[in-house]
């Protein structure tokens, strides 16, 4: 049987979805985690609140690789909004800035996909721990999906900066 979760577990699982639907939300409207838009600030808002939750939850008492990834997320948002804001990247700006936030969005997903497929459904998840095949296989999925889409990004952003040249340069 599951652990049941704790206050803070539901807490941090509430505020873990609307990060999820501001980067969908993003992606589909802009093709990117933009965080000079409103989208983009609730995205980071909601992001900052998710991992500053999660460091409350810990299985074993300490630190753990939830904690590790929620680290790397945040880092991960601060280059990409010190890129957007400050450049200091030279040509490569839009591009530090959109695709740490993409790697943001897909670390936000890492453990969201352990949590799923050990949990669900209740009695009789999918998955018996991080390791089992189920959750290796979506982990795989979810880093096809992003160097997928860091692809994409990058070529659109190359298409942009085509058509105007201040785009690839440092604001």
């Amino acid at each position: 049987m599951a652990n049941p979760m704790s206050t803070l577990g539901i807490i941090h699982t509430v505020l873990s979805l609307p990060p999820i639907v501001f980067g969908v939300w993003g992606f589909l409207r802009d093709g990117r985690i933009d965080p000079g838009t409103r989208v983009g600030r609730l995205y980071l808002l909601g992001m900052v609140a998710s991992i500053l939750t999660s460091f409350g939850l810990s299985i074993t008492g300490g630190f753990n690789p939830g904690h590790g990834l929620g680290l790397l997320a945040l880092v991960l948002m601060a280059v990409g909004v010190v890129a957007s804001r400050v450049g200091g990247f030279g040509r490569a700006t839009p591009y530090v800035e959109t695709l740490t936030l993409s790697a943001s969005f897909m670390v936000l997903l890492v453990p969201g996909i352990n949590e799923t497929l050990t949990r669900l459904p209740a009695g009789q998840p999918i998955a018996s721990s991080p390791e089992s095949p189920p959750v290796q296989t979506a982990l795989l999925v979810l880093v096809a999906f992003f160097f997928l889409g860091a692809t994409y990004q990058v070529l659109k952003l190359r298409a942009l900066a085509r058509r105007s040249p201040a785009v690839g340069s440092a604001a």
